[in-house]
């Protein structure tokens, strides 16, 4: 069962009004009750981890699934941007708005990262709505635990909504109160600043988030969440060691591992598996086709005609990744979803035959859906389609990234069983493929890790930021085609023109390098 929290899809600030009050009235009862002093566990109304504060905390959480955070322009931004994946659809859809996250430079005046900028920080507010509600309301009256709790709930959203936000556009406002309707957005502060308050949520989350809830409340964060996050963002900084010790933590938890086989992390079967450190969720019924959902994988999908027609057909797979793959690789049949030939008739995961008559002919094959799944909805195009935004295996490979950094011979030990454990699960017992790396040279290593990243976790969001990170953003640029891409310029998007307009003295935003 999946926890939903409240449903959204683009959020206005009056449905954010609205919401909070008929959450406040669904609690009610509770905020009747007599202020009796501190709860026990015998008298606590809210059962296996639940508490007086979800009623802020589930709006955060409904945020992950808003529009402007994990659908079209989160996937434009995070994979069409990269060297492996391109807009796909059809010949100029959805016109300069989408077409320069492929050519560059996106513009300014573009209302999709305009979107994005106003429900990230919609989603920051939300969180610090709830962090103000447990500092400050004492009308709630909550077990000291539970507090504790919720405060880290809310602090690793908050984290991962600037994490985002940070990589995305470096210099933004740092907001850590509510906004107020005279509350200026606050002057742009450096990414260095940003990270302090990502490092410091995501260090008290991982203290104080459960190693795992209550099956009544899969989805909600946990500390190995937090923790691999916290390795992500240390990853990000060239902090080695401090990355290879919160990768480690969530590597010597028990609650995950690579069980799982890689053609099923991605379809419903997959969802919340031992794979699954954090995703978003979602779920649909034949009553409630989309409101509880999402429109990843809807942006996605297949774009063909009636029973194809299963999506918008954008983020489509490269050649430059198709030629990534070592021969053999399993993983790329389960990435790459191909259009059937007058020739060869390709096949889905779920076992139909592809149509000739797709608009493009390779599809991200990571969304596609089960089709007895949208026989049962009634709806064709995914909105219950979980978001994986952090698997094990990622946390592994930046475990064996942060190893190799460091050197010496165990670490380079411990690197190259990291790497070779996410090859074992690939293979899946087939000896002629995916052979073990061996090599001790650290540069040599160095790029095995790379390229592992890249085709595990192709088409999952993290490639972009991957070669940003790394320094090498212009070069695989290049060699994939995109001339138009300028380094020094295209790492970053544009403050939206939009939001620079909004602000005023002595806060006006100011735009970024090259714009």
């Amino acid at each position: 069962m999946k926890i939903l929290y409240k449903t959204t899809k683009k959020v206005s600030i009056a449905l954010i009004a609205i919401t909070l009050v008929s959450t406040a009235l669904s609690c009610k009862k509770f905020l009747d009750t007599q202020k009796q002093g501190e709860y026990t566990d015998e008298n606590y109304p809210y059962p296996g981890g639940s508490g007086p504060y979800d009623q802020f905390l589930f709006g955060a959480y409904t945020s992950l699934r808003a529009y402007g955070v994990h659908s079209f322009g989160f996937v434009l931004s995070t994979s069409v941007r990269s060297d492996d994946a391109d807009i796909g659809s059809s010949a100029n859809d959805g016109g300069a708005n989408v077409q320069t996250f492929e050519t560059f430079p996106v513009s300014a005046g573009n209302g999709i990262i305009n979107g994005m900028w106003a429900e990230y920080y919609s989603m920051i507010d939300k969180c610090n709505v709830a962090l103000d509600q447990i500092e400050n309301n004492k009308d709630i009256v909550s077990t000291p635990a539970n507090k504790i709790q919720s405060e880290a709930e809310a602090k690793f959203l908050r984290a991962y909504a600037y994490f985002n936000m940070v990589r995305l556009f470096g210099r933004i406002p740092l907001i850590t109160k509510p906004i107020t309707v005279t509350q200026p957005s606050g002057p742009q502060s450096t990414a260095a600043q940003i990270y302090v308050l990502i490092e410091s949520d995501l260090q008290f989350a991982a203290a104080n988030l459960p190693i795992n809830w209550n099956v009544l409340f899969v989805g909600r964060a946990t500390s190995g969440a937090a923790n691999g996050l916290l390795a992500k963002v240390y990853l990000t900084q060239k902090k080695w060691s401090a990355a290879m010790g919160a990768a480690n933590a969530v590597m010597n938890n028990g609650q995950y591992d690579l069980s799982t086989s890689y053609d099923k992390i991605f379809g419903e079967e997959g969802e919340n598996s031992k794979e699954s450190v954090f995703e978003v969720q979602a779920t649909a019924s034949s009553s409630v086709p989309t409101a509880n959902g999402v429109q990843y994988a809807a942006n996605q999908g297949v774009r063909g005609s009636v029973e194809w027609n299963l999506g918008d057909g954008f983020n489509v797979p490269s050649t430059t990744l198709d030629a990534a793959y070592e021969p053999g690789d399993p993983r790329k049949a389960r990435t790459f979803l191909y259009r059937s030939t007058a020739t060869t008739t390709y096949k889905t995961y779920y076992g139909e035959n592809t149509a000739t008559t797709w608009v493009n002919p390779i599809y991200n094959h990571k969304v596609y859906t089960n089709p007895a799944r949208r026989a049962s909805v009634g709806n064709r195009f995914g909105w219950w389609m979980n978001i994986r935004i952090l698997r094990y295996a990622d946390v592994v490979l930046m475990h064996a990234e942060a190893a190799n950094e460091l050197g010496g011979a165990t670490n380079t030990t411990a690197a190259l069983a990291d790497l070779n454990s996410v090859r074992a699960r690939a293979r899946n017992g087939n000896a002629a493929i995916l052979p073990n790396v061996t090599t001790t040279d650290q540069d040599l290593l160095r790029n095995a890790i790379r390229q592992e990243r890249r085709v595990e976790l192709a088409m999952e969001n993290d490639r972009f930021f991957d070669l940003v990170r790394w320094g090498i953003a212009g070069t695989a640029m290049t060699a994939a085609g995109r001339p138009g891409f300028v380094e020094a310029r295209d790492v970053l998007l544009p403050i939206p023109q939009t939001q620079i307009d909004l602000s005023k003295e002595p806060n006006k935003l100011t735009p970024n390098p090259n714009y």
